[in-house]
C-alpha cells in the first residue's frame, strides 16, 4: 500500500490543526499552542455499507440493571447514583492528589459480577500491588495489566470483557498506527475514542485518569471531554480534604460534590460535612471579617466560614485576592458595597477565603461575603451564632435563593440561633431568630 508522510500543526489546547505554524490558534485564541506532528497518509478502501440501516428506538431492549454501585458512597453521589454500564468517565486532578488511590479503591470495592482490570502505564505491577496492600485492599479482586499500547488494551477488552476498566493514565496511551509520541493531541484523542467505543461494545465501564495543566484544566484537547460521558475533577482542600465534583454528566446532575478525608488507608468518605468547613472557636463572638453561610450543593447542605481581610493598597491600586470564590464576584460585591452601603474599598486590597479550602460557586454566598467585607472594613464583629445567605443585585437588593428552608434547618441543627435572609423568603419552622432584609444596607443594621 502506498504511503505518504506529511506533517501538520495541532493546537495542544483545542485540537485545531493547520498545514502551517500559527502564533495564535483561531479556534480557542491560545498563543504559542501549536506543535508539529507527522501524519501518515494511506489509501484505504471504503467499508462495505450495503447492510447499514437505522432501527426504531422502541425496538432497543431496555437494560434492567442500568447502574451498579462503586463501593464508594461519595463517588456514587457525584456520578448520579452509581456507575453506568458501558459509560466512560474522565477523572482529572493534580499529581499526588489521590486519583490512582481512588481508582484502586473502586477496583477493589465495586459491586460487579465480572472482573475489574486496572491498566497501569505509569507504574509496574509490583508497585501497584505494594500500594494496594498498604491501603488494605483485597488483591484478589483486582486484575492488573501494565501496558501502554492501544492494540494490546483493546485485545484484552474484547477477549476478557471486564465490567470495569481503569486506565492510568490517558497521557501514557499510544497507538501504533500514529507516528506522534504518547501524550500528544492526536494520540490522546485517537486512543480515547477507540477505547471508549470498544468498551461500549463490550459493555465495559471505563475510567480514564488524566493529568491537569498549570491552569487547572485536564491536559489535552477539549474534545476529549466531549468524547466521554462524565468529567470529574479532583480538588484539594486544607487538612487532607479532597473534593470531587462533576463538570459534565450525561447520566446525572453536576450539582453534587463528594468530600473525602485522606488517611493512611486511603480516601475515607465524609458522610456528614455539615460543620466540616467551620473553624472551632471557644469565644462567644467572631473575629472581625468572619461570617457564616449555608451552601447548597445538590442534595446536601452544609455550613461554611467566609473569611475577609481589608488593608490599605500596597501599590496604590486596589487588588482582590480570592481563589475559593470567583474574583470577579468579589469585585462586584465590593462595588455594590461602595455604591449602596458607603463602604470605601477603592483604595484597599481585599483578601477573601473559604475555610477548609472548598471552592464555592453558590450565589447565596454573596450576602455572607458582603457581611465579612463590611466587618473587616470597620473592625466590627458579627454574631457568632448567626448565618446569612442571599444573592446581591447591582441595585443593592438582597434577592431570594433556592432551598431556603433546607439551609435554615441545617443551620439550626448545627446550633445556630439567628439568620439574616432575603425579604419574602419562606423560612418554615426552623426555630431560628429570622431577620429579613430587602437591601444590603439593611442587613448590617440587623446583624445583632
Amino acid at each position: 500500500m502506498a504511503k505518504e508522510d506529511s506533517s501538520r500543526f495541532v493546537c495542544t489546547q483545542c485540537g485545531y490543526f493547520t498545514s502551517k505554524w500559527m502564533g495564535r490558534c483561531p479556534a480557542c485564541g491560545q498563543w504559542n499552542s501549536f506543535s508539529e506532528e507527522k501524519v501518515e497518509k494511506s489509501s484505504k478502501k471504503s467499508a462495505d455499507v450495503s447492510n447499514a440501516s437505522s432501527v426504531v428506538l422502541s425496538s432497543i431492549p431496555e437494560e434492567k440493571e442500568f447502574r451498579f454501585e462503586s463501593g464508594i458512597s461519595e463517588l456514587d453521589r457525584v456520578l448520579g447514583g452509581g456507575i453506568v454500564n458501558s459509560s466512560s468517565v474522565l477523572i482529572g486532578g493534580e499529581p499526588g492528589i489521590g486519583k490512582s488511590t481512588l481508582m484502586l479503591q473502586l477496583a477493589a470495592n465495586c459491586n460487579t459480577r465480572s472482573r475489574v482490570i486496572y491498566v497501569s502505564g505509569e507504574e509496574s505491577a509490583s508497585q501497584v500491588r505494594q500500594r494496594a496492600k498498604r491501603l488494605g485492599l483485597d488483591l484478589d479482586r483486582i486484575n492488573i495489566f501494565c501496558e501502554t499500547k492501544l492494540s494490546s488494551i483493546l485485545h484484552v477488552v474484547e477477549t476478557e470483557k471486564p465490567q470495569v476498566l481503569v486506565v492510568d493514565s490517558l497521557q501514557t496511551l499510544e497507538s501504533e498506527e500514529l507516528t506522534s509520541v504518547s501524550g500528544s493531541v492526536t494520540q490522546m484523542r485517537n486512543c480515547c475514542m477507540e477505547l471508549s467505543s470498544a468498551c461500549k461494545a463490550a459493555g465495559t465501564a471505563v475510567f480514564f485518569i488524566g493529568h491537569v495543566t498549570k491552569e487547572g484544566s485536564i491536559a489535552g484537547p477539549k474534545i476529549i471531554e466531549h468524547i466521554v460521558d462524565t468529567v470529574v475533577y479532583f480538588e484539594e482542600g486544607s487538612a487532607n480534604v479532597r473534593i470531587i465534583r462533576a463538570v459534565k454528566n450525561r447520566f446525572g446532575s453536576v450539582d453534587e460534590i463528594g468530600i473525602f478525608s485522606m488517611t493512611e488507608t486511603g480516601l475515607e468518605p465524609v458522610k456528614d460535612p455539615s460543620s466540616f468547613f467551620i473553624s472551632e472557636r471557644q469565644e462567644d463572638k467572631l473575629p472581625p471579617g468572619i461570617a457564616y453561610t449555608a451552601v447548597s450543593e445538590g442534595s446536601r447542605t452544609f455550613l461554611v466560614e467566609i473569611q475577609a481581610l481589608v488593608v490599605r493598597a500596597k501599590t496604590g491600586m486596589s487588588r482582590v485576592y480570592s481563589d475559593r470564590i470567583d474574583t470577579s464576584r468579589v469585585m462586584r460585591i465590593a462595588a455594590i458595597l461602595e455604591r449602596h452601603a458607603g463602604v470605601v474599598l477603592s483604595d484597599k486590597d481585599i483578601y477573601v477565603n473559604v475555610a477548609g479550602g472548598i471552592k464555592v460557586n453558590d450565589v447565596s454566598v454573596e450576602l455572607a461575603v458582603a457581611m465579612a467585607l463590611w466587618s473587616a472594613s470597620y473592625n466590627e464583629r458579627l454574631p457568632a451564632r448567626t448565618v446569612c445567605f442571599g444573592e446581591l443585585s447591582l441595585a443593592g437588593e438582597v434577592r431570594k435563593v433556592s432551598a431556603g428552608e433546607r439551609r435554615l434547618k441545617a443551620a439550626a441543627d448545627m446550633g445556630f440561633e439567628g439568620a439574616i435572609v432575603p425579604q419574602g423568603m419562606e423560612t418554615g419552622k426552623s426555630g431560628l431568630l429570622i431577620n429579613k432584609c430587602e437591601r444590603i444596607s439593611q442587613a448590617f443594621a440587623k446583624r445583632n
